[in-house]
């Protein structure tokens, strides 16, 4: 029988919310290491103030964040991201820095104040952007990079990061079809390799099917379903999720998961 699965990152009874608008609340989840979860959910569901929470850059009315059974309250603006890095949905460039310049960013917790990075800074952000298939541009300004690349370099930049857990939101929105599963396939690869727990926000239920371990179905900012692709991505817990009909097929190894005309 397989052993339980520690836990990484655990949230308990979280609630939060922009003055009296509640945007989550009694949320409870555990993610383990070399786990993929997949927070799904519709726009305003609360999937990115919970990365936030996690991320400590939104501070919960209510509820318990844990990361290795450290309570983030005790933990300094350092400590935290030392143990969570973050990839955002966009990030826009105000200084052309080159791309390994940016990549070096992600080593800012591991050096003193006034420190800049060493040798072992800069190997560490080359290893970063190689697992990314990007160090042949390493010397280009970021200004000057395409939506797709600029996405890659965020992601090279929380990998140089060396945190335990990577907060994806929206991993794959300025991705194209190729960037797109390139990036998902590299993300199941390292979390398996490196021991990452990763949590990330999709809008697409096919890279939660596909790519995750499980899944956390949220709407109204509570969790309504927990547990793996196939068990969560039904077509009628999605049908209730977004207010139309979808039918969820498959071919004996994936499902495809196809939307109806909404009413």
């Amino acid at each position: 029988m397989d052993q339980p699965r520690p836990s990484v990152v655990e949230i308990q009874d979280l609630g939060f919310a922009y003055g009296e608008a509640i945007v989550l609340h009694d949320l409870t989840m555990a993610v383990g290491p070399r786990e993929v979860f997949a927070i799904v959910g519709p726009n305003a569901a609360g999937k990115t103030t919970l990365l936030r929470c996690i991320e400590r850059i939104l501070t919960p009315r209510t509820g318990t964040i844990l990361i290795d059974g450290r309570d983030l309250k005790t933990l300094s603006a350092r400590d935290v991201s030392r143990r969570a890095a973050s990839v955002p949905q966009s990030h826009a460039p105000a200084f052309p820095y080159t791309v390994q310049d940016i990549v070096l960013m992600g080593r800012n917790p591991h050096l003193g104040a006034a420190a800049q990075p060493g040798p072992h800074d800069v190997a560490v952000a080359q290893e970063a952007m190689g697992e990314l298939g990007i160090r042949a541009i390493s010397a280009r300004p970021y200004t000057q990079l395409s939506g797709g690349q600029l996405q890659m370099v965020l992601f090279a930049r929380a990998l140089a990061q060396e945190a335990q857990v990577l907060l994806l939101d929206e991993p794959t929105a300025h991705l194209d079809f190729r960037n797109r599963h390139l990036v998902m396939g590299r993300i199941r690869d390292l979390a398996v390799r490196r021991g990452l727990t990763v949590i990330m926000t999709v809008h697409d239920p096919n890279d939660a099917m596909q790519y995750a371990d499980r899944v956390g179905l949220v709407s109204d900012g509570g969790l309504v379903a927990l547990g793996t692709p196939q068990e969560v991505l039904t077509s009628d817990n999605l049908g209730q999720l977004y207010g139309m009909p979808i039918e969820v097929l498959t071919d004996g190894r994936r499902r495809v998961i196809v939307a109806g005309t909404p009413s």
